[in-house]
């Protein structure tokens, strides 16, 4: 496989804090056949002057536009036959590069989701990783997948050129990588999900941060199912369950004028609420050979993180109806 160049594209702003790490992990990978191409979106940090001490690091500067201009720009200034994404936050394991290609040796192989770790001790970090890890145990069982995160992405670069990259309508880290996995997938080519491509993360620490990242998801996800509206049925990433819990939480709202209009119908609400609770026990009881606290914590919560997740899509709905 070594014989494939390859191009790692890094769009990067004001990361300064960790992209002297992830171009560490860069510079040690086992696959040798490759550039760094950094694309520094505007950072007004030192983001730049660290980039350029890893002298394997291509820098291209632009003025602030975005992680999906960024990428796309660094697609264009690439000249590898693969090009592969990743973020400044990241951090990749040796042998991270030589996997993420590997797949490509099949021919019919158009695109590779690579998989997240996590040495965080913090306990929504965690969290957040063993969602991560169930969403995965659900991509493994399929041959070919539909979805690949930007975060250890890679493409031929002529299905990329062909469709034209990542739509620049995103703004932000906002659903551009969904939106083209899909496009990519409704055009006939195979995906497949590789969990021996390896890279680390530094998930949020912070409840709050951790909730508000929930509704801004489901917030831009409308923007995506508006295009690609056969994947609010199903995809190989998320979970049904996830659809039923905000069905019930939406359901919240008509059962409780019932229960106020006809007291003696009162019990739906609480039923309603009760099987939305026992939702989360799933989660729970898979977690729990994992990480203890995570699982007994997890119930609540999703109560949470639906309600989050409800008010983005609401939001989100009401956006694109207004045609914002």
């Amino acid at each position: 496989m070594q014989r494939l160049k390859a191009s790692v594209i890094i769009p990067a702003f004001n990361a300064e804090k960790t992209i002297g790490k992830c171009l560490e992990s860069m510079e040690k990978q086992s696959f040798s056949n490759f550039e760094i191409i950094i694309v520094d979106d505007g950072s007004m940090d030192r983001t730049g002057k660290i980039a350029k001490k890893f002298s394997k690091a291509r820098i291209v500067k632009q003025e602030n536009a975005g992680p999906a201009v960024a990428r796309n720009r660094g697609a264009k200034e690439s000249k590898g036959e693969i090009i592969v994404f990743t973020d400044s936050d990241c951090i990749a394991e040796k042998n991270w590069l030589t996997e993420m290609t590997e797949p490509f040796c099949d021919k019919e192989i158009a695109g590779v989701q690579g998989r997240y770790k996590c040495r965080q001790k913090e306990l929504i970090a965690r969290l957040i990783q063993l969602e991560i890890e169930k969403r995965y145990a659900k991509m493994v069982k399929h041959k070919f997948i539909d979805f690949i995160g930007t975060y250890s992405a890679a493409y031929r670069r002529s299905v990329f050129e062909r469709l034209k990259g990542f739509d620049t309508s995103f703004p932000i880290a906002s659903g551009e990588d969904t939106d083209f996995s899909f496009r990519v997938s409704r055009a006939g080519y195979k995906m497949v999900f590789n969990q021996k491509a390896i890279i680390f993360h530094t998930h949020p620490t912070s409840f709050w941060k951790y909730l508000k990242i929930k509704f801004f998801r489901a917030f831009w996800r409308t923007k995506v199912y508006k295009r690609h509206k056969g994947k609010m049925v199903k995809d190989s990433y998320t979970s049904q369950l996830i659809k039923v819990q905000t069905g019930l939480f939406y359901l919240l709202f008509p059962v409780a004028i019932v229960a106020i209009v006809w007291p003696e119908l009162a019990f739906l609400f609480t039923l309603n609420a009760l099987l939305l609770f026992l939702t989360g026990f799933p989660f729970a009881f898979w977690a729990f050979s994992k990480d203890k606290t995570v699982a007994v914590i997890s119930p609540f919560v999703i109560l949470l993180r639906t309600a989050m997740f409800a008010g983005g899509l609401a939001t989100g709905i009401a956006r694109e109806a207004l045609g914002k």
